[in-house]
């Protein structure tokens, strides 16, 4: 699966990065602030997105989700502060909490490839918030 990483901490980006990629996914791209994630949501066609929600350039991972969402790419958002998720969720699938563990992103990223696949669906793991 082709996924957009849109985080602005380059060691995180390169860390979530690499968990990705060792879950099978390929990264098509890592975008650190809003210009560089709709430039490369245009240029590469992601199929999925994680999202920080506060960017080098101001709290946009919000505005980033609505555009993804708007362009029928889901997205998980990653942050420290779930509480800045709006009501609407900005049409996410679920959050990740920072600080994550590998392991817990692993089983995040699990139950995602569940999600996007149409498998039947186990629990969800306790590192993902679903939004219903």
């Amino acid at each position: 699966m082709r996924t957009l990483i849109v985080e602005d901490e380059m060691l995180l980006a390169l860390e979530l990065e690499h968990e990705v990629e060792s879950s099978g996914y390929r990264v098509i791209g890592l975008a650190s602030d809003a210009s560089e994630a709709i430039a490369l949501v245009e240029r590469e066609q992601p199929e999925f997105a994680f999202v920080d929600i506060h960017l080098r350039d101001g709290p946009t991972g919000i505005d980033i989700g609505r555009y993804l969402a708007s362009r029928g790419i889901p997205f998980v958002f990653v942050s420290g502060n779930l509480k800045r998720i709006p009501a609407d969720f900005a049409g996410a699938l679920g959050a990740i909490e920072k600080p994550y563990s590998a392991s817990g992103l692993q089983n995040a990223l699990l139950y995602l490839r569940a999600v996007l696949s149409g498998e039947d669906l186990p629990p969800p793991p306790s590192s993902l918030t679903i939004f219903q």
